[in-house]
């Protein structure tokens, strides 16, 4: 075993002494692995970046088209000073990558963020054998249980069917990147042009540029004749639903795609007229049996519900620590205007809140 962690929280970053890399920094590095491209877990400054090639479109859009940064595929192992790296898939984005970590004979993997149900777009998780596990928490409490995504994008063809029946636009709004790739790899696409606003038109055609099998989307600008939006789908983040531009579109049906529709309140809240249980974060049972699957001694446990999760493991035999980092996660961070998430709720970390659920199916034994 290392004389030392082979990966440590250093308040900057998950860091790797030997190597002298960091792992999703917060702050600018000389050298930085990137899990995926959010803007939560990659951040603008670093000299030099490493991350895995169906991440590059979306890095250069967002972080400069002349950063320095190397691509590599799924389990291409690189060396740096004796320490052995890869990147696996985490399910979560197009691009997004578990880092495992070896030296000296001990493994360590950081999850980024992650989900199991294969999306039909980004490269499907695939668990990866280690002595330390470090996991996010997103959705990390029982109450987080995800019907099939498929049952899910039923539902948003209902919904627009209806609405296409009232001669109603109807306006998804959903997290630029990631989940509205998912949901146009998802639902059934319809007949006529697919407007969408510009944050979204944008990744959508770098992704396309890159060779990505996405549909065309149609910008929507102040010129757009706003009858051509009557029986339409629309694409937007969920900003809009704050701002003017959505006025344009009367008469419409307000649709949201997120985890965070699962809480009690949450579409009130928002004033939206039908909310979409979809997350790209694993729910409590995938996130236990990630933990299971890892082979992990140890895991520690970051951003989300961090205490319960970590208190739970560790009483139900797998010894666990939490640790505090800058990373959010996209849904949490769009939300956070319209008080949505976990510390609207009250149950952000809160000890009273029995992490053990009622299936017994969820048992880590």
């Amino acid at each position: 075993m290392a004389s030392q962690p082979v990966l440590q929280f250093t308040g900057k970053s998950i860091y790797c002494a030997q190597a002298d890399a960091h792992i999703d920094p917060w702050i600018p590095v000389d050298r930085a692995i990137i899990t995926h491209a959010h803007s939560d877990h990659a951040r603008w400054g670093s000299k030099h970046y490493l991350a895995h090639k169906d991440s590059e479109a979306i890095l250069r859009l967002r972080l400069g088209p002349d950063i320095s940064l190397q691509t590599v595929e799924y389990g291409e192992k690189f060396v740096i000073n004796g320490v052995v790296f890869s990147l696996h898939p985490a399910g979560h984005i197009i691009g997004s990558a578990q880092v495992r970590v070896e030296y000296k004979g001990e493994v360590w993997v950081a999850s980024g963020d992650y989900k199991l149900e294969d999306d039909g777009f980004a490269a499907p998780f695939e668990p990866v054998k280690c002595n330390v596990f470090i996991t996010e928490s997103t959705f990390g409490l029982p109450i987080y249980k995800w019907q099939p995504q498929q049952e899910i994008f039923s539902e948003i063809d209902n919904w627009f069917a209806q609405n296409k029946q009232e001669d109603k636009a109807s306006i998804l709004m959903g997290y630029s990147l990631g989940k509205m790739q998912r949901i146009l790899k998802g639902i059934q696409l319809p007949d006529g042009p697919i407007y969408a606003h510009g944050a979204i038109y944008i990744l959508n055609e770098r992704l396309r540029e890159a060779g990505h099998d996405l549909p065309e989307l149609t910008l929507v600008t102040k010129e757009t004749d706003k009858k051509l939006f009557r029986g339409s789908l629309v694409l937007a983040p969920p900003s809009v639903d704050s701002s003017t531009w959505i006025s344009k579109f009367n008469p419409y049906s307000l649709g949201y795609c997120s985890g965070w529709m699962a809480l009690r309140g949450a579409k009130n809240r928002r004033a939206v007229d039908q909310g979409f249980i979809l997350s790209d974060h694993v729910d409590w049972p995938d996130l236990n049996t990630a933990v299971i699957e890892s082979g992990a001694e140890k895991v520690y446990v970051t951003h989300g519900y961090t205490s319960i999760y970590s208190r739970w493991l560790n009483e139900n035999g797998i010894e666990a620590g939490e640790v505090t980092t800058m990373y959010g996660n996209e849904e949490e961070t769009e939300d956070r205007a319209t008080g949505e998430g976990p510390e609207a709720e009250g149950i952000e970390n809160n000890k009273d809140i029995s992490p053990v659920p009622d299936d017994p199916d969820l048992k880590l034994s």
